[in-house]
């Protein structure tokens, strides 16, 4: 089968660390280019813009958008304008009318959109929303901290707005929590910690709760010492579960853990190629739109500057 063809805009940590490996073995897809002002990849042909890419690959099936969010939108619509395919990074935007509005544009060109959540994809996740279809959730605790210096060195775009700052991570949080609850889950108050010299938080406390009244408590932290915590621990009528390491191991009680290799990637680009082959359309908010409400309800607390 012939593989389609597919380039990367956006060249970053995250697309060299997970996409370029994922499109390497894959069977559905063909890395051919590379598309960014400031980066090069190693062994296909790079572009600083959309349109040299599209001038020079006419032939071309899909991009991948790794971009800073503030930009995705324009890369996007330009893609699919010109009948690409188009997978984004998360978050899918910086506003939830961008999305829509892809979305909206998606459909009348006859085009997949796929907004990408890949913590959903890890090992734990399906495990954990099967197992709670049959239990009764009484309570959720999320513990997300990790050191921003580490995992997003360098990286200015994310406390500039429409960055999200710590959200950035914490929305992989909340992709998995819309996921294995089986209601919706609605924000109810908020504490976010800005840096006086940024416009995205550092920092966060957050109270939710489910459509039943189930509460959810979410502590977020850029500034983590030592390993990060990526953690859900849910209480239920039958005891505890855990999902750790960011979803990847799954515990149920006093049963051992289950762990899992990370196939995150190469489940959503096989997730991709899927909805290629039927010109569907993926492109769930329900993550971005909690974020969303917090930046708009929290109560917002200046804190040091930050420093790298």
């Amino acid at each position: 089968m012939k593989r389609l063809r597919i380039a990367l805009v956006g060249i970053g940590k995250i697309a060299r660390d997970q996409h370029v490996p994922a499109l390497d073995a894959s069977d559905a897809f063909e890395l051919v280019a590379a598309v960014s002002r400031h980066q090069k990849l190693e062994r296909v042909p790079n572009y600083t813009n959309l349109e040299a890419l599209l001038a020079a690959h006419p032939d071309l099936d899909a991009v991948s958008v790794c971009t800073p969010p503030q930009v995705r939108f324009d890369v996007a619509r330009q893609a699919l304008e010109r009948g690409l395919h188009v997978m984004l990074e998360k978050p899918p935007g910086a506003t939830l009318n961008e999305v829509h509005a892809l979305r909206e544009l998606a459909w009348r060109n006859g085009r997949t959109l796929f907004a990408a959540w890949h913590s959903r994809e890890a090992a734990g996740v399906e495990p954990a929303r099967e197992l709670l279809l049959a239990r009764e959730v009484r309570r959720v605790t999320i513990t997300w901290k990790e050191d921003v210096r580490y995992w997003h060195p360098g990286q200015t775009w994310i406390w500039q707005p429409g960055g999200l700052g710590v959200f950035d991570p914490a929305i992989n949080a909340l992709s998995i929590l819309t996921r294995i609850l089986p209601n919706r889950v609605i924000l109810k108050r908020a504490v976010l910690s800005f840096p006086e010299n940024c416009d995205a938080p550092i920092a966060g406390e957050l109270e939710l709760a489910d459509e039943k009244g189930v509460p959810v408590t979410m502590s977020l932290d850029f500034l983590q010492e030592g390993p990060p915590a990526w953690d859900i621990a849910i209480d239920t009528d039958r005891g505890p579960l855990r999902l750790s390491k960011g979803g990847a191991v799954l515990e149920v009680g006093d049963e051992p853990p289950q762990e899992a290799p990370d196939r995150e990637y190469p489940r959503l680009y096989g997730r991709f190629a899927a909805l290629v082959a039927e010109n569907g359309i993926d492109v769930d908010v329900e993550p971005f739109r909690l974020v969303a409400d917090a930046f708009l309800c929290a109560r917002r607390v200046t804190v040091a500057p930050f420093v790298e």
